[in-house]
């Protein structure tokens, strides 16, 4: 089984910056951040495919959000800055084994990853 545990979460200022850290163990190959907004769906925001390294965001956060991870010390990271009120939200990791890159870029439109932390909350004002 794969285990996550976010952290990081917490409130910031507009325009600030926030970084949230998620600690993953057991096997995966696909690892993404989503958040959910009080009465909105599941939103898929960034995921990296460690097969290759490729990378995808939401529009809503290219050039603002980065994911990245850590192997060595087997941490998922989610950097956030130029921070909006639209990005509060709780947010989750996730991770899944995938077999490919392109399975990965679904999964994150779809949130169809079959492991999840269990969430931090992000607070923007």
């Amino acid at each position: 089984d794969v285990q996550l545990v976010e952290s990081g979460g917490g409130s910031a200022q507009i325009g600030g910056s926030l970084r949230l850290s998620c600690v993953v163990s057991g096997d995966h190959r696909m690892v993404a951040w989503f958040r959910q907004a009080p009465g909105k769906e599941r939103e898929g925001v960034a995921a990296i495919y460690t097969g290759d390294g490729s990378t995808y965001y939401a529009d809503s956060v290219k050039g603002r959000f980065t994911i990245s991870q850590d192997n060595a010390k087997n941490t998922l990271y989610l950097q956030m800055n130029s921070l909006k009120p639209e990005d509060t939200a709780s947010y989750y990791c996730a991770a899944d084994i995938g077999y490919s890159a392109y399975r990965c870029w679904r999964a994150l439109l779809r949130a169809d990853f079959g492991s999840w932390g269990q969430g931090t909350q992000v607070t923007v004002s």
